[in-house]
């Protein structure tokens, strides 16, 4: 098969010109080929078959059809829809309306039902089956083959039969290829105005990105277009809908879910209020809202309609027309109506009523011809390949026949053709349409692998580009000084998604709010330890219940009632154990905000040790601690039901490289805590008192399991495990052969294996066993404890000890290191901020860990 060059309007105008009526598959083909009439004419010319068997415009017969019967059968819609899908596509492509009975498994009591309703019916295709053309006339058929059955059906015995297309080969115009769709659309509207709109037509996959960023790239630069946005596209049209979907949802629908009506009607909610449920706000919109769904009950259709209108001051005439036709306007609003309103428009194009003036939208799927001078094809992808029907009563060869001609005459159209199209997008190759394969007779997989012109956006790096004016004269870029352990978690995972959490809010989370409750309560208890008692804690819990209940589905209250009564008496029973001092050096504690405890039981919180805000700019670190349980330990309060180990702890705060999960918060605060407490061990506690929430419920919980305690050593790793306390430990309290070895034997012979060897900083057992370290020790002990087994079996286990050591604390090397890296972070950051590159989507271990983005719909796959 070759791609044939399609005659022109005037070659196939001359071709039947002679003729009294001319038969054409395409009305837009028909009006090309009257407006070449230099004559008057009685009656049709050039005519589709169904205009000319109706007498009237061709409308949607299913659409139609599914209107008129619906009432006529009692069945759900989509099953009604089914039927009369399947038995007009049969009776087009058999020319029978009970062709439908000849295939078994598509015949049911449903079936037998809708063909008497469409029987009864006066549909086009009724007409196109009883009708035929006078014998009398002389006849020609333009594309006969891009006729169907039924259309054939009315031709006569006799008639000319004109090909669209001539004998040679078309050859196409070359493929304009650019670098995104972003750039086809912008080269598009730039090569349009107001006054060419007429003259152009656009055909474009529908379904693709194309169509909604020509539209509003149109609708921006004031071009007058049609043949784009659909009934259900109108957005007065989908926030209706969507207010009735809402008056019928349950009480767990959050604010989130209705955003884009909030909005439409005027008033939203900011953005923090996104996970709260509707029915537990008020205020603007939602009050609107609120108000009507207390009224719904016995509410109509037409009576929402009515609502909606007042509310946003304009008339629905079209859509309150269209509930009429389907009978549902005086019917009362449930679950079910809905659902089959919203079935209904996602299933039948509702005609629009347009103006056809402008740019003309056209679909490439449904399209074969488009009578305008310049005719702009974008894309050009698999989404322009027509699937044909997957029904049996549809001739296959036949069909792909019908569409690769309508295909090969809309590439034609016009008489300025331009294909626009992209090579690649999100880093894989665009398929381009399949019957280009066939049409060309040579295979290709992507649109630079034939004849091509590439358009790339100019790049300006190397020279000074177009002259600009600053927007801002003279503005210093604020430098950030110092970072908090979650930004810089951020920050490492992906720049740019820390760039876009600065610029955005986020929403309140009932995790966030119950996260703060706890860290509140713990507070009050370390001010007031003596007023808390389990009356308090009663009372505390229904605080709690009350300021998530926005967040909460009401069957959950007993599990979170529970929940909170747990975490609170582990927090009561924590403090009372712990009995913080806090540090005399801190003075007094820079907070800010209410704790909602104080605030409620009228008592403050004072000097307690609690909240403690630090902002070193030497560091660049900066940070609130939750508690000072000592002058050498720090807590951190969580809400999460796992505590995690010592070794994920030291694991998570890795820096070369990175942790797929970073959490640097125990690093970071005693990285700094060590300038204020120099030459002491210092330790870092995780307090989570829900970890044993299922042994609370049991009544087996035990409060040691609550927390996770890492140590920060002032001296190296060396230095530290060469101490004569870690000799002890191990003598004293390690594994059997590791005593029995070490117990035969003394300190100064330990650190004599330090002054021949270096451990290694490696919390790998293998790593330390096999380092020279390791072997130096294995050696030594022989020579000294003798040549027993149980020697390097109790070497190899103090060896493993030192691994583990060194993977659950913090040493001064670790601690140097990482202020270094936050240093280096932090110039890396002021970069970005002041222009010099932009802000990646990769962090420093490459690609971003998707869980651990906050904004990951705003990062555009393959974007750097």
């Amino acid at each position: 098969m070759v791609f044939s060059r399609a005659k022109s309007i005037d070659d196939i105008y001359d071709a039947v010109v002679d003729h009294d009526l001319v038969v054409v598959p395409d009305a837009p083909l028909a009006s090309a080929i009257n407006r070449r009439l230099d004559e008057p004419r009685l009656g049709a010319f050039a005519i589709t078959p169904r205009r000319l068997a109706a007498g009237r415009r061709e409308q949607a017969e299913d659409r139609l059809a599914f209107l008129e019967i619906i009432d006529r059968i009692d069945r759900a819609w989509s099953r009604v829809a089914y039927e009369v899908g399947n038995i007009l596509q049969c009776w087009e492509h058999q020319a029978d309306l009970e062709a439908i009975f000849e295939y078994d498994t598509y015949v049911s009591d449903a079936t037998h039902e809708a063909v008497a309703a469409i029987d009864d019916l006066d549909t086009t295709s009724a007409r196109l089956s009883e009708y035929s053309i006078d014998e009398e006339l002389s006849v020609a058929v333009v594309g006969e083959p891009q006729l169907t059955p039924l259309e054939r059906s009315i031709l006569p015995a006799e008639y000319t039969s004109v090909s669209p297309f001539h004998s040679e080969a078309y050859d196409p115009t070359p493929f304009h290829v650019f670098d995104s769709k972003t750039d086809v659309v912008e080269t598009v509207i730039d090569a349009l105005s107001t006054e060419t709109a007429d003259d152009v037509a656009i055909v474009l996959d529908q379904a693709s990105a194309y169509s909604s960023l020509i539209e509003s790239g149109l609708e921006s630069a004031g071009i007058p277009f049609y043949g784009g946005p659909g009934f259900i596209d109108n957005t007065d049209h989908r926030a209706y809908l969507s207010l009735l979907r809402v008056l019928n949802a349950g009480s767990d629908t959050r604010v989130r879910e209705i955003r884009p009506l909030l909005t439409h009607l005027g008033e939203p909610p900011a953005p923090k209020h996104d996970d709260k449920r509707v029915s537990e706000l008020n205020g603007g919109a939602i009050s609107w809202v609120q108000d009507l769904r207390s009224t719904t009950d016995d509410h109509t259709f037409d009576d929402i309609l009515a609502a909606f209108e007042r509310r946003v001051g304009r008339s629905l005439d079209a859509f309150r027309t269209e509930l009429q036709a389907l009978g549902v306007a005086e019917t009362t609003v449930t679950d079910t109506a809905v659902d089959q309103l919203a079935f209904y428009l996602q299933s039948y194009e509702v005609p629009v009523d347009r103006e056809n003036t402008g740019v003309l939208l056209a679909d490439a799927t449904s399209a074969a011809y488009v009578g305008r001078p310049t005719v702009v094809h974008l894309g050009l992808d698999d989404g322009w390949t027509a699937s044909p029907p997957n029904r049996p009563w549809v001739g296959r060869e036949d069909q792909y026949t019908r569409n690769i001609d309508d295909f090969q005459l809309l590439l034609q159209s016009g008489r300025q053709q331009h294909y626009l199209v992209t090579d690649a997008e999100g880093g894989s190759p665009v398929t381009p349409a399949l019957y280009f394969t066939e049409l060309l007779e040579s295979s290709f997989e992507r649109f630079t692998d034939v004849e091509h012109v590439r358009h790339t956006t100019p790049d300006w790096t190397d020279g000074n580009g177009f002259d600009r004016d600053p927007t801002v004269v003279d503005t210093d870029i604020e430098s950030v000084e110092t970072i908090s352990q979650s930004s810089l978690a951020t920050y490492v995972n992906s720049p740019r998604d820390y760039m876009f959490s600065r610029l955005l809010d986020s929403p309140d989370r009932e995790y966030f709010m119950k996260g703060n409750l706890l860290h509140d309560f713990a507070e009050f208890c370390v001010a007031h330890p003596a007023f808390v008692d389990s009356d308090v804690v009663d009372d505390a819990v229904e605080l709690i219940l009350d300021a998530t209940r926005p967040f909460r589905r009401r069957v959950d209250e007993p599990t979170r009632r529970t929940e909170y009564r747990v975490a609170l008496e582990t927090i009561h029973e924590y403090i009372a154990e712990t009995d913080p001092v806090g540090d005399p050096a801190l003075g007094t504690a820079d907070r800010w905000g209410e704790n909602t405890f104080a605030t409620h039981y009228g008592r403050p919180i004072g000097d307690a040790p609690t909240e403690v805000w630090f902002e070193e700019q030497d560091l660049g670190m900066k940070g609130k601690i939750d508690l000072v349980a000592s002058p050498t330990e720090l807590v951190d309060h969580k809400s999460g039901t796992t505590a995690p180990t010592e070794t994920e702890i030291v694991r998570k705060s890795a820096i070369e490289p990175p942790h797929d999960k970073p959490d640097f918060q125990a690093l970071l605060y005693l990285s700094y805590w060590r300038t204020q407490r120099p030459n002491e061990d210092l330790e870092f506690t995780f307090f989570h008192p829900l970890a044993t929430l299922d042994e609370a419920v049991a009544g087996e919980a035990a409060l040691e399991a609550t927390r996770t305690t890492v140590s920060a050593y002032p001296t190296s790793f060396p230095d530290h495990v060469r101490s004569e306390a870690v000799f002890a430990a191990l003598r004293d309290d390690g594994a059997g052969d590791c005593q029995k070895t070490l117990g035969k034997t003394t300190y100064s012979e330990w650190a004599a294996v330090f002054e021949r060897a270096t451990p290694p900083t490696t919390s790998a057992n293998d790593e330390m066993i096999d380092s020279a370290f390791g072997q130096t020790l294995i050696e030594h002990m022989r020579d000294t404890v003798g040549e027993y087994k149980y020697v390097t079996s109790g070497c190899e286990q103090a060896l493993r000890e030192l691994a583990r050591i060194y993977g659950r604390n913090y040493f001064i090397e670790d601690m140097d290191a990482f202020t270094d890296f936050v240093a280096d972070q932090l110039t890396e950051l002021n970069e970005y901020r002041r222009g010099a590159a932009r802000f990646p989507v990769e962090g420093r271990s490459g690609e971003p860990n998707a869980r651990r983005l906050d904004h990951e719909d705003l990062l555009l796959e393959g974007s750097r």
